[in-house]
């Protein structure tokens, strides 16, 4: 097929050699000097492979006559200016369901890796200090009160999950859902009604600092939060200051403000379970990820339906 594809950023291999083998490929992850390169082939691409969070700006959309569209890798695509792609009729794809399993079983592991105590109980083992005293006894996780904030396909599927550990499980979302779990419609009244926060709604300037102190507050001081959204979604400055304070018991976090650059007043804290954003960070998952990019530019370019259409 010949049409030229930007890849920004850098896929799975075997998702690399789909991409040479049916397009020109120009890989700027590869290049050191991004901006020259990306000035040196904007008048050929026709379209952009994308990882988050690499950022596909207003300026770089304009930068490219040719584009058509954005394939991006994740099923947020708050790093992309969907609007000016609009503006610009320039598609823009994501890769929802495929990595739905694998961002909930993260949810699980953080949630029993925060009530149970499972990384300091390691490192009590690994420091041999088992051979001095016992580990002292962590909290019940199963049978618990467990919010969800975000009840979409994930948030789905981590309160299936949740129904395994017979816990009481609630949700609050925009708009209530077709689901058997109890509905709250301020996120207020859900964190003062659960023991475990977790957030799985999408990030961007509407759910900006939307867990802020008020709602930690609410939370309280034996609730847990567990975050696998955004890190926008919370604001880190006041998380950081419940925890210090005791006013929520412990987090566990797969995300965070300017990633990867997380502050050294969250790594030092003791009850928290910090994760390097690898809530669907599977070979299997990221592989179907990275297809469902190239399926999804393919399709444009054989003009067929798209898989997953943002705008």
């Amino acid at each position: 097929m010949d049409k030229n594809i930007l890849i920004m950023s850098k896929f799975p291999h075997r998702v690399v050699e789909h991409f040479d083998e049916t397009f020109n490929t120009f890989k700027l992850y590869e290049e050191t000097d991004k901006q020259k390169y990306l000035k040196e082939v904007s008048p050929i691409i026709d379209g952009i492979a994308v990882m988050g969070p690499t950022v596909v700006s207003a300026e770089i959309i304009s930068s490219l006559p040719k584009l058509k569209i954005i394939g991006n890798f994740g099923v947020g695509f708050d790093a992309i200016d969907v609007k000016k792609a609009s503006d610009a009729n320039v598609k823009v794809t994501n890769t929802p369901d495929v990595l739905n399993d694998e961002v909930a079983d993260t949810a699980v592991a953080l949630t029993l890796s925060v009530y149970r105590q499972i990384i300091e109980a390691n490192k009590f083992l690994l420091n041999r200090l088992w051979l001095k005293s016992e580990f002292p006894l962590s909290r019940k996780f199963s049978g618990t009160k467990f919010g969800i904030l975000g009840m979409g396909r994930i948030g789905k599927a981590i309160a299936k999950r949740m129904e395994a550990f017979d816990c009481d499980i609630s949700y609050h979302s925009r708009n209530r859902k077709d689901v058997k779990y109890k509905y709250f419609s301020s996120l207020e009244n859900l964190a003062e009604n659960v023991d475990t926060l977790c957030i799985i709604t999408p990030g961007g300037e509407e759910t900006k600092h939307l867990v802020n102190k008020s709602i930690l507050e609410k939370l309280g001081k034996n609730g847990v939060l567990i975050n696998i959204a955004r890190g926008s979604v919370v604001d880190q400055k006041a998380l950081i200051e419940a925890l210090k304070a005791g006013v929520i018991s412990g987090a566990g976090l797969d995300v965070f403000d300017n990633e990867p650059n997380v502050p050294n007043d969250l790594i030092e804290l003791e009850n928290v379970v910090l994760l390097p954003h690898v809530g669907s960070a599977t070979i299997e998952t990221r592989y179907e990820m990275g297809k469902m990019v190239y399926d999804n530019i393919v399709a444009f370019f054989s003009n067929k339906k798209l898989l997953s259409p943002v705008n």
